[in-house]
C-alpha cells in the first residue's frame, strides 16, 4: 500500500502497509511483520483532493508606441481596382482613397481621417485579405 522511512535517534526504519482492516493495521518493518492495533481508525478518503499550483498574477503592462499614422484596411476580401490618392496627397474626411471589388461589387473606402498618404501599401489588381492594411496616412 504505502511504504515510509522514518530515522528515529539515528536508526532508519523502513515501514510498508500491508494491509488495513478497521483499526487493525499489518506492517512490515525493516523486514519484519507486525499486526498493531490503532487507537482511532484511519478514514481514508473516497474523493482525490485536488492540488493546484499557485496563481500568478503578474502581469506586464507594456506601453503601445504612440503613432501619429492612420491604417486604412481593408474590410473584407477583394481585389484592387483603383488607387485614387498618391504618396504625400493631403486628404480630409470622407475622400475617395481607393476602388477594390468585393463579392462581385465595386466597393469605394473613403479616407476617416484627416492627413497626408505616406504609404500606399497595395497596388491596382493585388488580391487582399480582410484587415489587410491598404494605405497609411500621417495624422
Amino acid at each position: 500500500m504505502k511504504k515510509f522511512s522514518f530515522k528515529i535517534r539515528g536508526h532508519k526504519y523502513d515501514v510498508e502497509v500491508l494491509n488495513q482492516n478497521r483499526n487493525i493495521v499489518d506492517i512490515e518493518i525493516n523486514g519484519s511483520q507486525y499486526s498493531v492495533e490503532l487507537e482511532h481508525e484511519i478514514q481514508v478518503k473516497k474523493t482525490p483532493t485536488l492540488v493546484r499550483a499557485a496563481v500568478q498574477t503578474h502581469k506586464t503592462i507594456q506601453k503601445k508606441e504612440q503613432t501619429s499614422n492612420y491604417l486604412v484596411k481593408c474590410p473584407l476580401p477583394g481585389n484592387i481596382m483603383n488607387i485614387s490618392v498618391n504618396v504625400g496627397d493631403q486628404v480630409n474626411i470622407g475622400d475617395n482613397l481607393l476602388m477594390y471589388e468585393a463579392m462581385k461589387m465595386e466597393n469605394v473606402i473613403l479616407s476617416e481621417k484627416s492627413g497626408k498618404v505616406t504609404k500606399i501599401l497595395v497596388n491596382t489588381g493585388d488580391a487582399v485579405l480582410q484587415d489587410t492594411v491598404l494605405i497609411e496616412i500621417s495624422l
